[in-house]
Formats: structure tokens, C-alpha cells, sequence
């Protein structure tokens, strides 16, 4: 079983089932746990009488909301052994969360941001209490990029417990795919069909690297019936 982590403020619940749609595609078993102060997924993920704590399935991803670690998730489950998944994707944005959910010892972690000052300043507060060193690969949502603001997050964050990876992934913010993303949770459905190229690139990339694909060709097989099926 692969933890991975997605620590930051700013919103990551759509893009984690997105890319959840892609690995489940591949037939990976993948539980999404939503451990974020605001818990978006309890709103935008469909559920059935949901209580102060639970899992659902949503388009063949398990969703899990409302837990503060792993033996929670157990006890819900009914097991004492390790979680029956392939692959745990974890939204975190705190560090409470991060220790709680031990995502020091991930098999890889996401630092997601975009460059307005909420998501930045709050971001950087929870990389300023992380208490052990972490390797974090960039997730940045921005309009365009600029080498500008990576130097500044880079600066901003000088000092951390903070490893950067020297690869970074980019999310274009697009009207466009804001707009897809707004209908698909109106009516429920996770659809690619109508997301930007670069938006649906760089779903597959973290794809192919939490599976570890040296061949990309899988992932967009595996895009492509996503598509078909929207």
C-alpha cells in the first residue's frame, strides 16, 4: 500500500479525485482521506446519511471524511491490519494532520499551491511547523508560469524543514477548467473530456509517478476511457 500526501491550503479535493479517476481506471483500489479543517469533500462528494465521520464510494474511489488517523479509519473498517487499498491519497493541511497521518514516512508528498496570498501564507505556516524534514514536490496552480514567483516561495520558505524536489508540476488556472470542474460537481460525475490538454497532462504525470511508470503510455489509455466514458 503507497501513502500519498497533498499538504497545503490551498484546494485540493477535486484534483485528488481526478486523479484518483485515473488510478482506479488502471484498477488500483484507492481511498481519498480528507483530513482538511473545511472538509470540502463532505459537500462535493455524494454520500448517504453521512455522519460525523465516514467513508463512501464515489465512481469507484473511496472517499473518507471526518478521521484524524489511520487507527480511526481501522476501527470504522473493522480490521487491525494494514487498510485493504493500493493506494492512499491524503489531503492535509495542517501538521497536526501530517504527523497524525505520519506522512513523513510517505511514499511521496505534494506541496500544492497557487500564488494568491491565502493559499501562500497559509501554506508556508504549515511548513513552518513541520517538525521533521520532508521532501515535497511542487504543485503549483498559476496562470502562466513565472520563474518569479517559484524564487519566491523558495525564498519564503528558506530556513524550513523543507526539501524541494527540483521538479514541479503546473496547473494552468483556466475559466475553462474551472468551469468543468464546477459542472462536474453540480452533476456529480468526475468527466475529463472538456479539461484543457495541460490540465489533464499533469494529472496523468502524478499518475505516472505515485505508479511509477517509466512509460506514460498506460496513463493516457487510461485518460482516454475516462474521456470516453464522459
Amino acid at each position: 500500500m503507497k501513502t500519498v500526501g497533498f499538504i497545503g491550503a490551498y484546494d485540493k479535493t477535486d484534483m485528488l479525485l481526478n486523479i484518483a479517476k485515473i488510478l482506479t481506471t488502471m484498477q488500483n483500489k484507492v481511498l481519498i482521506i480528507d483530513s482538511t479543517v473545511n472538509q470540502k469533500a463532505r459537500y462535493v462528494v455524494p454520500a448517504i446519511n453521512p455522519t460525523v465521520s465516514y467513508i463512501t464510494s464515489f465512481e469507484d474511489i473511496d472517499v473518507a471524511v471526518g478521521f484524524n488517523n489511520m487507527n480511526e479509519i481501522k476501527r470504522y473498517i473493522g480490521i487491525t491490519t494494514e487498510l485493504p487499498y493500493d493506494i492512499l491519497l491524503v489531503d492535509a493541511d495542517t501538521e497536526n494532520k501530517i504527523e497524525e497521518f505520519n506522512l513523513y514516512t510517505s511514499f511521496k508528498n505534494y506541496f500544492v499551491t497557487s500564488f494568491d496570498i491565502f493559499s501562500l501564507r497559509k501554506g508556508i505556516e504549515i511548513l513552518n511547523n513541520i517538525k521533521v524534514p520532508i521532501n515535497l514536490t511542487k504543485i503549483l496552480y498559476a496562470r502562466e508560469v513565472l520563474k518569479e514567483e517559484d524564487d519566491y516561495l523558495n525564498y519564503i520558505s528558506l530556513g524550513y524543514k523543507v526539501n524541494w524536489n527540483e521538479e514541479k508540476i503546473y496547473f494552468p488556472i483556466e475559466n475553462g477548467d474551472l468551469s468543468v470542474i464546477s459542472e462536474n460537481q453540480r452533476v456529480q460525475k468526475i468527466k475529463f473530456r472538456k479539461l484543457s490538454v495541460q490540465y489533464r497532462d499533469s494529472l496523468g504525470y502524478i499518475a505516472q509517478q505515485i505508479l511509477e511508470h517509466k512509460n506514460d503510455s498506460y496513463i493516457r489509455k487510461a485518460i482516454k476511457l475516462i474521456e470516453k466514458g464522459a
